[in-house]
């Protein structure tokens, strides 16, 4: 995960939160509806960027290299 990826997670993550509180959502279905409202924002946010630098946000760059990766999974 790039620096950008990161930070468009994070703008999803805190647009959810702040949508959540400032509704009172209670129970799974409203924080459900507040959870897709905070992708959306953090996606059209993306597509906006991706469109004005003409670069995609999204890579394929992980951090783990792939023989770490695999120590983690044959656990």
């Amino acid at each position: 995960m790039n620096d950008l990826e990161l930070i468009f997670s994070m703008l999803g993550e805190a647009s959810t939160t702040e949508i959540a509180k400032n509704k009172d959502t209670k129970g799974f279905i409203e924080n459900k509806t507040a959870a897709k409202k905070g992708g959306i924002i953090a996606g059209e946010a993306r597509q906006k960027l991706e469109k004005e630098s003409g670069k995609k946000v999204s890579t394929k760059q992980n951090y783990l290299d792939q023989s770490e990766n695999k120590k983690l999974t044959t656990k």
